[in-house]
C-alpha cells in the first residue's frame, strides 16, 4: 500500500498471460474416511467429521493460462470460462450433500484437497487441453487448498 497526494494507492500485480474467475458452492462434506475407525475419524477430522456432514460456502478461484490472442486481447473469454465453471462446478455442487449427491466422493472422502481434484478433473473436461493453471479452493479465511494437477 502507498500513498500519493494524501490517497491510498494499492498495487496490483498482474500477470498478462494468466486470466480467472470466482464462484462460491454452498455443499456439505463429510470428513470421514471408511477406511478408519470412528474414535480415528473424530481424532483425525475433528468438528468436520460428523455423520450427518457439515456445511460449507467453498469459494473457488479457476486461474487459465497461455498466449494472449492478437485479436481478442485475451487469454480466453471469461464469459466462456464462467459458463464451463457452471457446468463443471455449480451444477454437480451446488447445494449438495458431497458424500450422497455426487458419485464421485462415494468412494473418495470429501476434504477440500479431494474437492479441489474433483473441479480440476471435472474443468479438464470442458477447458482446451493445457490452458488450466490452477484451481484453489478456500474452505474459509484461512483454509486453502492449491492444486496444480499433479
Amino acid at each position: 500500500m502507498g500513498r500519493r497526494d494524501g490517497l491510498a494507492v494499492k498495487a496490483l500485480v498482474w500477470k498478462p498471460k494468466d486470466s480467472c474467475s470466482t464462484l462460491k458452492i454452498p455443499c456439505m462434506p463429510d470428513a470421514q474416511s471408511p477406511s478408519l475407525s470412528s474414535e480415528e475419524n473424530v481424532k483425525l477430522f475433528g468438528k468436520c467429521n460428523n455423520p450427518n456432514g457439515h456445511g460449507h460456502n467453498y469459494k473457488v478461484v479457476v486461474t487459465v493460462h497461455g498466449e494472449i490472442d492478437p485479436v481478442t486481447g485475451m487469454v480466453m473469454n471469461l464469459t466462456d470460462l464462467k459458463k464451463y465453471m457452471e457446468e463443471a462446478i455449480m451444477e454437480p455442487l451446488d447445494h449438495k450433500n458431497l458424500d450422497l449427491d455426487v458419485p464421485y466422493f462415494a468412494d473418495v472422502v470429501s476434504t477440500t484437497e479431494n474437492v479441489a481434484v474433483y473441479i480440476w478433473e471435472n474443468l479438464q473436461k470442458f477447458l482446451p487441453g493445457g490452458v488450466l493453471y490452477k484451481v484453489k479452493v478456500y474452505e474459509t479465511e484461512n483454509n486453502i487448498v492449491v492444486y496444480k494437477g499433479q
